[in-house]
Parts: structure tokens; sequence; C-alpha cells
């Protein structure tokens, strides 16, 4: 499936039993907020934090693209948060840890609207490329805790022990043209350790980062976001391409070069 909008560069997820933190993020610079049922919510809680969230859509978060995360296929909420979600005002629900594509087919269909795949687990990563061509798909998260878990990945461990899956996510993403976006970083006191995460990520393909905290909005969407230099050397670029293969500072552009630069612009006035 193609997704006609820009990927968000920055997508917060929030905990829809806690309103104070829906109220706030009307008024934060994320691009995406993930309204959770999920992992965030007790389970004493589930039915209220789904009503809330279908109020909280319906509200709406000004520009901001508005997404409910449901709880997995294998759990006794899902099929209710299936219909809440189908039936609100969000943009986008969020599948966590997609496995299968006739699971996430059927998923798809019930909603009737965009779906985001959470792949968090081996069986997901391997089924990544058919998840990701299911109609209804917009997109791929990247589930870095789960994923870290369900390989037995020591907690000393860090993200180059799972850059095949990394990778894999942005590969399957790229060929059926959705978005790609990467995991949430847990330390909340090491901005420049997500600063660095961020920049990997940008640099292994994915289009932004989830996040788990207001404070992470502005770094990711930097780090997302192209450079000043980015921007002027793209506007170059734009302007002394004349067609075709040519040379141009030194290296060989061609008409792949020219989109590049302008999808970036694009991408900046958006």
């Amino acid at each position: 499936m193609t997704t006609a909008r820009l990927a968000p560069r920055t997508a917060l997820f929030l905990p829809a039993s806690n309103p104070r933190a829906i109220e706030k993020a009307r008024g934060l610079a994320a691009d995406m907020v993930i309204l959770d049922l999920e992992d965030a919510v007790k389970d004493e809680d589930k039915a209220s934090a789904r009503a809330a969230a279908v109020e909280a859509v319906a509200i709406g978060f000004g520009p901001r693209l508005a997404a409910i995360r449901l709880n997995g296929i294998e759990s006794g909420e899902h099929l209710e948060d299936v219909a809440a979600a189908a039936g609100s005002l969000a943009d986008f629900a969020v599948l966590p840890k997609a496995e299968s594509a006739a699971d996430v087919a059927q998923v798809a269909k019930a909603l009737g609207k965009p779906l985001l795949a959470m792949i968090e687990t081996p069986l997901g990563v391997l089924a990544a490329a058919e998840i990701a061509a299911v109609p209804g798909v917009s997109g791929l998260i990247a589930g870095t805790n789960d994923l870290a878990a369900s390989l037995h990945l020591p907690p000393s461990s860090g993200r180059a022990q799972m850059s095949v899956a990394l990778q894999t996510i942005v590969l399957t993403a790229r060929a059926s043209q959705v978005w790609a976006i990467d995991g949430v970083f847990n330390r909340l006191d090491n901005p420049e350790g997500l600063a660095a995460e961020c920049g990997e990520g940008r640099a292994l393909g994915f289009d932004g980062k989830s996040l788990i905290h207001p404070n992470q909005i502005e770094i990711a969407a930097a780090a997302f976001g192209p450079s000043a230099r980015e921007l002027e050397e793209a506007r170059a670029l734009i302007a002394a391409a004349t067609g075709g293969a040519e040379r141009y500072q030194g290296r060989m552009i061609e008409t792949m070069h020219v989109d590049q630069a302008r999808a970036l612009l694009d991408r900046t006035a958006n």
C-alpha cells in the first residue's frame, strides 16, 4: 500500500487512561499521538481507557495525527478495541505484536481505517514483508523493547544486536511503500543517547521515532528532519540539474537525486 501522507517524525505514545497526558498532548509538537490501550493501561482500567480514547479522538488533537493502539489479538480486550477504534475518529489504529499477514488483514478489514503494525517478535520480523503488503497497512513500527526480550538479548545489549531485524523492518516497509517508524528510547534522562539513537535510526532509513515522553519530541524531530546544510544542498542540486546524468560538484547525479532533493524539501514544507 502506498501511504500518501508524509510519515510522522515523532509518534508519542501515552496512556489512554491518563486524562492529563491527553490534554497536554493537544499542545505538544508531536506529529502523531498514539493513545495506548495495551501495555500502559492496567487491566481494571481497560474499558474506561477505551472510552476515553474514543472521546479524545472525537475532540481531536489539532493538526496532529491521532491513533489508538489496540490490545493484541490474543487479548480478551482485542475485539472490543477493534470495534471502538473502527467507530472512532482516529486517523489510524496500531496493532501490537503483528506476526501473521492473515491476522493483520483480518484486523485491517474490521477497522476500515489505516493500520500501523508493530513488529516486536522474531515471527513478526520474518513475516514483515507480507504484513507490510496487506491492504490497509500504512506503516510498520519497530517494537524494540519486546523484540530485544524475544531475542533473549541480555540487558547490556545495544541496538547493534538487533540490526538485522531493524534493517528488515525498513526494507520491507520500503518494498510496500509504507512508513517505517523506529522504536522507543527508554532512558528519559539521557538526551544525548536519544539524539544518537535517532541519528542512527535515520541513517538506517526510518521515517521517524516512536516516543514515550514529551521531552523527547524536540530531539527526535530535529534528528529526523533535514539540517540547514542539507536543505541548502538540496536547493543547489535542483537548481543545477539540467536533466539526465551529469557531473555535479565532483559526483554524478541523475533524476533520482533530484527527486530525493525535492522530497526532502517537500517534507520540510510540511
